[in-house]
């Protein structure tokens, strides 16, 4: 069953967390494809003070396939030049916009129509103006029966056996689990120390992962969480605000550095040595570069569920872009975990450059500027990446999952991050904000808070 709840707000501000305007048993297309319970909330898309606006014709940016659909542009000027103002504009497919094009806005804004769809799928238009000497962008993306999109990533005949062997693995390597007390960023509530254990590594020997462990200083028993990182390379402080609140937290690093070091090693290790640290041995699925961090955040839940002040009951995973990828791999993988909050999850559908349609951070197999296609030879890349996918871990969770996106995501754009959501087969909430990009609102982390709290109670 999906119940799809249209959310919106009085007087201009509209966000998730507004007041809910229709609650029904709507079906877009695909949406009774699963028994599980599921739930929808769109958002209607908060347009910003920018002079340069860019809309849709219907509030929520969402259409059936077929259905007749324009983008609006609007542009707030005094006074408006009566020739009206010069944009440039690029109007396509997610991620596949096509080549710039110009126009004039009059006073009365301007409609672009978008081609009929035949599929389901996204459609994007960026805009960019330059007013008083300063450029303006504005973006819009329209979805079209996005709950009948579906992943094109192959999905091996293996991938069970595979991930049992990595595990077995895992096994084999002793954890050494580590704590060093971290009074600096301990509280007269939380004990926050930094913990280091050991992990497999590419070859025989073994290499560590790192992270900050927040403890709640009462008795317990208590919720765990995991905090699994966005793509990059920085340093971490740990949640000891979550904490407070009665969870045991982890937040963890995936590089095997340890995660108090100076700000200026994490950037030049970004930019250096660790630059697309997701494409390394993209062509062996043993040797792979997420290997060793797929089973690093197994192992992290492993401690989690080790500590004597768990309760035992609530371990939940909770993370965002890559962050996502890895909640949704830890809570395929791992029956133990009870919550998944996963938010525009990265690493999904990344095939998806290979069908002509947008493909999943950290855009594999797409074709440069000069058209040529990137990630050669495509076979053994493109087999590889069918093991890691996050679309082939969501089909295999287990526990409830609440789940975050916007339409205008061009990072993890909605097309990926949609064909994740759809094979889903666990009760599911979806909240959609169409204008959000790569960034999670404010509303948003209220609302992974409440359900942490309200699951931990036992409520949810």
């Amino acid at each position: 069953m999906m119940v799809l709840l249209r959310t919106s707000a009085a007087a201009g501000a509209i966000s998730v967390a507004a007041a809910v305007l229709a609650t029904a048993q709507l079906a877009w297309p695909g949406a009774a494809r699963a028994a599980a319970p599921a739930v929808l909330q769109v958002a209607q898309a908060v347009l910003g003070d920018a002079p340069l606006k860019v809309q849709l014709t219907r509030p929520d940016w969402t259409y059936r396939v077929g259905e007749p659909a324009a983008f609006v542009i609007k542009i707030d000027r005094q006074p408006y030049p009566a020739e009206g103002i010069r944009i440039s504009y690029r109007l396509g497919p997610d991620m596949l916009e096509g080549a710039e094009r110009s126009a004039l806005v009059p006073q009365e804004g301007l409609r672009l129509p978008i081609p009929v769809q035949e599929r389901p799928g996204f459609v994007r238009c960026i805009v960019t103006a330059s007013l008083d000497g300063k450029r303006y962008e504005g973006v819009a993306t329209a979805a079209f029966s996005p709950l009948a999109l579906r992943p094109v990533q192959a999905e091996p005949a293996d991938f069970d056996a595979f991930w049992a062997a990595q595990k077995q693995d895992l096994a084999a390597v002793e954890p050494a689990y580590r704590l060093a007390p971290a009074p600096a960023l301990s509280t007269p509530e939380v004990e926050v120390s930094y913990l280091s254990f050991q992990n497999v590594g590419p070859g025989k020997r073994a290499t560590n992962i790192y992270g900050v462990l927040s403890v709640p200083r009462g008795p317990g028993p208590f919720a765990a969480v995991l905090h699994v990182p966005g793509a990059g390379v920085r340093g971490y402080k740990g949640t000891p605000s979550l904490a407070a609140n009665g969870f045991i937290t982890l937040q963890i690093g995936i590089h095997g550095i340890p995660v108090d070091l100076p700000d200026e090693l994490y950037e030049q290790l970004n930019y250096g040595a660790l630059d697309a640290y997701n494409r390394y041995n993209l062509d062996n699925p043993r040797s792979y570069y997420y290997r060793r961090v797929y089973l690093g955040t197994l192992r992290a839940l492993d401690y989690l569920a080790s500590h004597p002040k768990w309760n035992g009951r609530h371990l939940i995973v909770q993370g965002g872009s890559q962050g996502g990828q890895l909640a949704i791999m830890a809570s395929a993988l791992d029956p133990r975990v009870s919550l998944t909050l996963a938010s525009y999850p990265a690493y999904s559908d990344v095939t998806g450059y290979l069908h002509e349609r947008a493909g999943g951070w950290p855009g594999l197999f797409r074709k440069d500027a000069a058209g040529q296609r990137q990630d050669l030879p495509i076979a053994p890349k493109a087999a590889t990446s069918a093991y890691y996918d996050t679309v082939n871990f969501a089909r295999r969770l287990h526990a409830p999952v609440l789940y975050y996106a916007g339409y205008n995501d061009m990072v993890t754009p909605p097309t990926s991050t949609f064909a994740v959501y759809n094979v889903m087969p666990t009760a599911r909430t979806f909240v959609v904000e169409p204008q959000q990009v790569h960034l999670t609102s404010q509303a948003h982390r209220e609302t992974m808070e409440r359900w942490m709290l309200e699951h931990a109670q036992g409520r949810r």
